[in-house]
């Protein structure tokens, strides 16, 4: 029994949960996520400006983007929609892509949007990552991240 105790300690610390409430409708926070346009003003942690993103509506449709860090390194990102409910769930794959355009290892992202008294509440879930290191940076990736998305709503 300890052996699986151990073995289940050890998938949880390799699975991200980030939930967050953000002060704008339901509506504008989903739209913030499924337009392209909308998407490249915020993704990225602090001080990465998007340089292309592609969205799809429907599952089996890709999702891509490419970022630029501050030092001027490109990251690009590659996935595949699996599910989406609109306004309320999206489900898709993501894998770093290295300079070769070959894909690293893939995780699955899981980001719900309900309604919370006027506002959103964003739960995100990701995983399941290679190591609790990768996992850990993400984590600081996806709350700089989402920082940046507070910010883009209270201005629009």
């Amino acid at each position: 029994m300890a052996a699986e105790s151990n073995a289940v300690t050890k998938w949880a610390e390799r699975e991200l949960t980030i939930t967050r409430i953000f002060d704008a409708p339901r509506s504008l926070v989903w739209k913030a996520w499924s337009e392209p346009v909308r998407m490249a003003q915020w993704a990225g942690p602090k001080g990465f400006t998007v340089t292309s993103c592609e969205i799809g509506s429907r599952p089996g449709e890709a999702f891509r983007m490419s970022m630029r860090s501050p030092e001027g390194t490109d990251h690009r990102v590659h996935g595949v929609y699996h599910e989406i409910v609109e306004g309320s769930r999206l489900v898709y794959t993501w894998a770093w892509v290295d300079a070769d355009g070959e894909p690293g290892h893939e995780t699955l992202i899981t980001i719900t949007f309900e309604d919370h008294g006027g506002k959103t509440k964003l739960t995100l879930q990701q995983a399941l990552f290679e190591s609790v290191t990768a996992c850990d940076e993400h984590r600081g990736g996806w709350d700089s991240a989402l920082d940046c998305l507070a910010e883009y709503l209270a201005e629009v």
